[in-house]
């Protein structure tokens, strides 16, 4: 075999590993979790390194750089030097290597998969997983079915799919839809056969979407099909077929949400109390804003809202949100206007990557009498790509890696379309793009390849650790050995520590030792990660069963400083007060909580009626009670 014939192999792997990895992150549950995203990883490193390979086995490699891959590689760049200043290291970690495998992916298919045929192998085997992801959507809908997987899914009447969140599904489905009936209807190759699967395929994630009940994807995807349609129905070569698909496609609509009772339901609320019902959403929103107001250039960290969220936190608000429920403000609070500058500067050069390449389009008859599949393409990833634009002011999909990775494909796929624009975007000196190219390729292998270990060998004494028997020397060995791999991870740090403590109290002997041996465990957790609330409040808690009540107060005060609207502390803080019989002060924290959180509050309530039978029982003691109420 030549060099030319094993420079098209590595070509092929290359499209082949892209489409494996953007198949297997939408099934298994959006690469949200550890393992998954670790497979997504290894993948990315199989994509290096056939795009190394290939560099030495072309005899004259070229490297496409287009604006877009200046700023892809500032963000990158960017990304590296938050995270060596971020607060908490490994969280930001985290973070910073999903950033570098969406990076890597996106200069290697801009450099790799620049055939038409290639991508176009890519969409419409895209096109075929999203309906069969749809149609498990419709069977969950349908039958009520609330698993995916083996997964509980906590969304009543509505399908995900193979996601967890409905939303999720959809901001999957809204950026393939558009691609999907572009292809219908302009794309080249227009075989009887391929025409109905692919029609028949568009209408199941239609309906996947649809059975989604997400307002949010309802709405991007109405927009992007409004551009779609517009735009096709200026050209008269297509004029007609759009409007048909446009007529099936209102048609079908209205049909669904005039049957449809949880369908008009869920369009009524998108105008009560406002635009897309949003009055929970934006109390996620105003603690971003705040945050981000910290560090108003840098933003609080790579991935930090979810950890700071407790400080700004909203009474309303007791859950773990996770995300803002809007990449935009998330994104400022996060990496602060150096790092949004540069994430809209991107999409800003894509969008007008794509002006330029439709002016081209224009300017030339490139849509023959079979149609033209860049123009499917560069109109079809244009308008995904507004979608899910439109979503993110109400979601976090670009924080799902499954739809992040697909969002990198097309702007891809998009910005390879400038090869046939100008040639200025090539770098044509064969010794720097081999030595460059070899370098940072090299690097982010070297890096990615060891996290990947590093991370993978942690997940296994994880896994071991969630297996044993709670509390147990088993399981406090597993994640003693998690730790020692990762100990940069606070989470493990604190685990530990909460199994010595549940040791110390429920064991009679060493149980001093125990929860001296927890102690140091909060405080390294305190260490790693400075803004969570649990570790001081655990460390007050172990004061007071060690009776060193005069110790644990600053404690419990760093842990209400940390998180001054949570219930959970509040209650805490309460049993603190009771341990030492300072009944009207643990009487008001407890009320507190209950205020904060009313329902599923069962230490409040119990301790309330505790409290009031003590004071009860004091009460007809008269000489105790004023010694009892004064702790004394």
């Amino acid at each position: 075999m030549n060099r030319a014939a094993a420079a098209q192999w590595c070509e092929r792997g290359i499209a082949l590993l892209v489409l494996v990895i953007l198949a297997f992150s939408a099934v298994a549950t959006g690469a949200v979790r550890t393992l998954e995203f670790l497979v997504v990883q290894g993948l990315t490193l199989g994509v290096l390194l056939l795009w190394g390979l290939r560099l030495w086995l072309t005899e004259k490699p070229r490297l496409f750089w287009p604006p877009v891959s200046w700023v892809v590689l500032a963000f990158t760049g960017y990304a590296v030097a938050r995270y060596l200043t971020a607060d908490i290291e490994y969280v930001a970690r985290q973070e910073m290597i999903r950033v570098l495998v969406y990076a890597s992916l996106f200069f290697a298919i801009v450099n790799n998969l620049q055939r038409p045929e290639t991508m176009t192998f890519i969409i419409r085997a895209i096109v075929f997983l999203a309906m069969a992801i749809a149609g498990y959507a419709i069977y969950q809908y349908m039958t009520g079915d609330n698993r995916v997987w083996h997964f509980i899914n906590p969304y009543e009447n509505r399908g995900s799919g193979t996601f967890i969140n409905p939303n999720h599904l959809a901001g999957f489905l809204e950026l393939i839809l558009p691609v999907g009936l572009a292809y219908l209807l302009v794309g080249r190759g227009r075989h009887a056969v391929l025409a109905i699967a692919m029609g028949y395929a568009l209408l199941v994630v239609a309906a996947g979407l649809a059975v989604s009940f997400s307002r949010g994807g309802w709405i991007s995807t109405v927009v992007a099909l409004t551009v779609l349609f517009v735009v096709l129905v200026f050209k008269p070569r297509y004029r007609w077929p759009a409007v048909a698909a446009l007529s099936i496609v209102v048609l079908l609509g209205a049909v669904f949400f005039n049957q449809n009772l949880f369908s008009k339901y869920r369009l009524a609320r998108i105008f009560d109390h406002g635009a897309l019902n949003t009055e929970l959403r934006s109390a996620l929103w105003e603690p971003a804003l705040e945050m981000w107001q910290e560090n108003v250039w840098f933003g609080v960290g790579p991935a930090h809202y979810d950890y700071r969220f407790r400080q700004f936190r909203p009474a309303e608000v007791q859950a773990r949100p996770e995300r803002a429920h809007n990449d935009y403000v998330n994104t400022l609070a996060d990496w602060g206007i150096v790092g949004a500058g540069l994430v809209g500067a991107a999409w800003l050069l894509a969008g007008i990557g794509a002006v330029r390449c439709w002016r081209g389009l224009g300017r030339g008859d490139d849509m023959g009498s079979g149609g033209s599949d860049r123009l499917a393409l560069v109109l079809g990833t244009s308008c995904g790509l507004l979608a899910i634009l439109v979503h993110s002011l109400t979601d976090f999909n670009l924080h799902v890696p499954a739809n992040a990775l697909l969002v990198v494909t097309w702007m891809a796929f998009l910005t390879v379309q400038l090869r046939y624009v100008s040639n200025r975007a090539w770098v044509n000196s064969v010794g720097w793009v081999r030595g460059a190219g070899s370098v940072g390729i090299l690097i982010s292998m070297v890096y990615l390849g060891w996290q990947l270990q590093v991370r993978g060998r942690e997940y296994l004494w994880l896994q071991q650790a969630a297996r044993a028997e709670p509390n147990s020397h088993e399981q406090l060995q597993a994640l003693e050995q998690a730790f020692a791999i990762e100990p940069m991870n606070f989470e493990n740090a604190y685990n530990i520590g909460d199994v010595y403590r549940t040791r110390s109290w429920w064991r009679q002997a060493d149980y001093e030792t125990e929860a001296e041996q927890a102690m140091q465990w909060f405080e390294r957790s305190m260490q790693l990660n400075p803004y969570d609330p649990y570790g001081p409040l655990r460390m007050g808690m172990c004061l007071d069963w060690l009776g060193r009540t005069a110790e644990s107060e600053p404690y419990y005060n760093r842990a209400d400083e940390l998180d001054p609207r949570g219930h959970y502390i509040a209650a805490h803080i309460g049993w603190h007060y009771l341990q030492i019989q300072d009944y009207p002060a643990a009487q008001a924290w407890f009320e507190r909580s209950k205020r904060l959180q009313w329902k599923d509050n069962n230490m409040s309530t119990t301790y309330l009626e505790i409290i009031r039978n003590r004071m009860l029982d004091a009460a007809t003691n008269p000489l105790a009670l004023p010694l009892k109420l004064r702790g004394e």
